[in-house]
């Protein structure tokens, strides 16, 4: 058993998701976990055996224009590894969760361990800041250990941030409590939806990396050729421009905009196609918590896509923009049931081969084991 702490942004979000569900598993394996937050973990739900939580509190001193929130996480983090004698200290993101971790390793008396985990935005958007990345090479280079969510982010890691530090690969997971097969009929009737219509589905933040104004575009082209709803989940700065290009297209009735849900998988369970034509994206966990319900996806071949699909099998991928071949992917597939069960089929088995939270957890329990033990060798 070991006490581990860990630290995410517990709001909305894939790695928040990816940092509770681990705390969860881990709990579930008898280790003792530590939650150190600005609030609760949206995924925490419920009362958990084995996890425990830890707001950290800001202080609103006058002199600061605003509040030191780093300052009070290092705190709050220091204080949590001396009484509660933590073994590890796992943080989600280099700025600021990793350079919070270290300076509380320092200030406690109680030796621990940092690992840290790179989800993709503290490289890919932070990293490109030449001011910041002195500050994010740091917070990596000082890591007991450090993993990425993907191949391709360990390389774009040692590309952007000019580091040579060894990062181990660590995929992100899926609850298969959660993420898994079921009948949608029910919810169909509730959204109005004919059987006949083929439902394709887009989950994002609405960022303009995530190009969404592709996903309507090239559900124009597959409504064309076929009955079909688009269903948008999910809110952020471009959510208004997106309402107006959906009127533009005179897709009113044929588009509807769900805002942000929890209950996502409930959605999927109903959907036959899932889209991402993102122009970055470090791994896709849309993509993955949809194969798990038996969804294909098509993506973009940028960033971690193409670790989660797998093309012709499991989803398609296309280059960045070429929303023709992405509809005609989705077309071709879409119209033949036999070819679509196919699909269906191989992601669920593709997402228990390679992506399952068993296999994962150990992976991490592993790297935890490691660096305690070279920590015992000195």
């Amino acid at each position: 058993m070991k006490k581990i702490g860990i630290t995410c942004y517990p709001t909305i979000g894939g790695s928040g998701v990816i940092a509770t569900e681990l705390g969860k598993k881990l709990a579930e394996k008898d280790h003792e976990i530590h939650f150190i937050t600005s609030s609760m973990p949206f995924r925490l739900e419920k009362v958990y055996v084995n996890v425990y939580y830890h707001q950290v509190e800001m202080s609103h001193y006058p002199v600061f224009q605003y509040p030191p929130y780093d300052l009070a996480l290092a705190a709050k983090m220091a204080e949590v590894i001396d009484r509660e004698k933590l073994d590890i200290l796992h943080v989600h993101y280099a700025m600021p969760h990793a350079i919070c971790g270290i300076l509380a390793r320092d200030m406690a008396k109680h030796p621990v361990k940092i690992v840290t985990t790179l989800h993709g935005t503290d490289i890919t958007v932070l990293g490109i800041d030449n001011t910041l990345k002195p500050v994010i090479r740091h917070g990596i280079e000082q890591s007991d250990a450090v993993t990425t969510v993907s191949e391709s982010l360990r390389k774009q890691t040692v590309e952007m941030v000019d580091i040579q530090k060894e990062m181990d690969v660590i995929y992100n997971f899926i609850n298969e409590n959660e993420y898994y097969p079921k009948e949608g009929v029910e919810l169909r009737n509730q959204f109005q939806i004919n059987p006949s219509d083929k439902i394709v589905v887009h989950i994002s933040n609405f960022r303009k990396v995530k190009r969404v104004q592709d996903i309507i575009d090239t559900f124009k082209i597959i409504n064309e050729s076929l009955p079909s709803k688009l269903l948008l989940i999910g809110d952020g700065p471009e959510f208004s421009d997106m309402v107006q290009h959906v009127n533009e297209m005179g897709l009113e009735k044929e588009v509807q905009f769900l805002g942000k849900q929890n209950n996502v998988s409930d959605i999927l369970a109903m959907a036959d196609l899932m889209l991402l034509m993102s122009e970055k994206e470090s791994f896709g966990l849309v993509l993955l918590e949809a194969m798990a319900c038996g969804v294909p996806g098509i993506g973009t071949n940028v960033g971690g896509i193409p670790e989660v699909l797998t093309h012709g099998e499991t989803g398609f991928i296309v280059e960045l923009g070429d929303v023709r071949k992405a509809a005609s992917y989705a077309i071709e597939m879409l119209s033949d049931p036999e070819k679509k069960k196919q699909f269906s089929n191989a992601s669920i088995e593709h997402v228990h081969a390679s992506f399952s939270s068993e296999k994962i957890v150990n992976q991490y329990e592993a790297l935890y084991d490691r660096i305690l033990e070279e920590a015992k060798r000195g």
